[in-house]
C-alpha cells in the first residue's frame, strides 16, 4: 500500500505534454460564442476532443450529424501557419491564424446576420 509508482516516461527520456488542451481564457471565449449561437437557436450541441496533437471544439446544429464548425488548436503549427484553425462542415479550413479572435470572426459575422434577421 505504501508503494508509489511514477507515471511512465515516453521513449525519449523527456516527459513532454501528452495532451493538448484549451486554457481558461481560450475556452471562455469559445464557450461565450457557443452560448450566443445557442441563444440565437442555431447550435444545439458541442463536443471536445483533447488529443496528443490537437484540441478540437466541435459545434453541432443537431447531435446526429457532422459538426458545422470545428475550432482546432494545434501547437505544432504555432510557428508556421498559426495554431488556430476554423474548419467547416465539409472539412475545408475556413480560417487559420496565430490568434483565436480573428479565427472566430467568420462565425461572429454569421451570428450578427442571425440576430439581424
Amino acid at each position: 500500500m505504501g508503494t508509489v509508482t511514477p507515471f511512465p516516461v515516453p521513449q525519449g527520456g523527456r516527459a513532454g505534454p501528452t495532451q493538448v488542451a484549451f486554457d481558461r481564457p481560450e475556452l471562455s471565449r469559445i464557450l461565450d460564442l457557443y452560448g450566443r449561437m445557442v441563444a440565437a437557436g442555431h447550435w444545439r450541441d458541442y463536443a471536445m476532443d483533447l488529443g496528443s496533437e490537437a484540441a478540437v471544439f466541435s459545434c453541432f446544429r443537431r447531435a446526429a450529424e457532422r459538426p458545422e464548425f470545428r475550432i482546432e488548436k494545434r501547437p505544432a503549427l504555432r510557428n508556421r501557419q498559426g495554431m488556430w484553425a476554423l474548419i467547416g462542415e465539409q472539412g475545408a479550413v475556413l480560417k487559420r491564424g496565430h490568434e483565436l479572435g480573428p479565427v472566430l470572426a467568420p462565425v461572429e459575422r454569421r451570428l450578427m446576420k442571425l440576430v439581424e434577421e
